[in-house]
């Protein structure tokens, strides 16, 4: 299968474009038109009309989990789309918050997202608690097995304003789709952590190559040791390329380019790819 990747909103843009903190992907396949997350919501309409992509056309959409700068967006897609099928994790629109020094900041789904996603007939709704494919050649990692001893969600994240209940953000899934020359991999934030979201992915694929991944890999706040365990993890996925965008950090970002060279490829809205 071959596919073609518009990133529609990252944390950088190219000119004429929005830039926000938040992430979503236009993916075009032979059999459908998929967006992967929908960032804050201003810049998804705007980058979307000046790249000249309708999102009235989306087939699916595939939320990698409830935190708001990947679901604002929600509303506006599914207002203009009577067709499109919504998967995502049951626990996608739970509170949750950024607790620091005392101090809440909600980031939880907004409330027109989550009545748009309630208001869908039955048909147009896929809860994913457990991996699924979406055809015989693209497919829903959910959940993401925690293994590594070394990742962890990468932030102060809460169910409650207080901070007393960790939030593990077990909503967290990712999005992989078979080419012919492996599997490309799409991933929101990685909160699950990017070496264990790899793992999952190759088990579901019985070991096949991965070729690519693509999105935030929050690493934004990893210490050394996380960063040289998860790069020597990654070497041994051999994968071809990696898009670093979004919540992933300029360290890690740099030291993956000491470590993968021209394989990596920091993404960007406006940046357009074909597998």
């Amino acid at each position: 299968m071959e596919i073609k990747i518009t990133i529609l909103v990252d944390n950088r843009a190219s000119e004429g474009l929005l830039s926000e903190h938040g992430f979503s992907l236009w993916i075009e396949t032979e059999k459908e038109r998929i967006l992967f997350d929908t960032g804050m919501g201003d810049a998804l309409l705007h980058n979307a009309d000046r790249l000249g992509i309708d999102l009235g056309l989306t087939d699916i959409l595939v939320l990698s989990h409830g935190h708001c700068d990947h679901t604002n967006g929600v509303f506006e897609v599914l207002k203009n789309s009577q067709k499109t099928v919504v998967y995502c994790h049951p626990g996608i629109m739970r509170p949750r918050y950024v607790v620091r020094d005392g101090s809440a900041r909600p980031i939880r789904m907004p409330q027109k997202s989550m009545a748009a996603i309630d208001g869908l007939p039955s048909h147009n709704i896929h809860w994913v608690s457990k991996s699924v494919l979406i055809n015989e050649k693209t497919g829903v990692a959910c959940p993401i097995q925690r293994e590594t001893a070394y990742e962890d969600t990468g932030g102060p994240f809460f169910l409650d304003p207080q901070g007393m209940r960790k939030d593990n953000i077990d909503d967290d899934l990712a999005l992989w789709i078979k080419t012919k020359k492996g599997i490309a991999v799409f991933v929101g934030c990685c909160h699950s952590g990017l070496i264990n979201t790899l793992n999952q992915i190759s088990r579901l694929n019985k070991g096949s190559k991965i070729l690519s991944v693509m999105g935030g890999f929050h690493l934004l706040n990893a210490d050394k040791l996380r960063l040289d365990k998860t790069i020597s993890a990654l070497q041994s996925f051999a994968p071809v390329l990696l898009f670093p965008c979004h919540c992933t950090g300029n360290t890690a970002t740099q030291m993956l380019k000491e470590a993968f060279g021209d394989q990596i490829i920091p993404g960007y809205a406006g940046a357009r790819y074909e597998f």
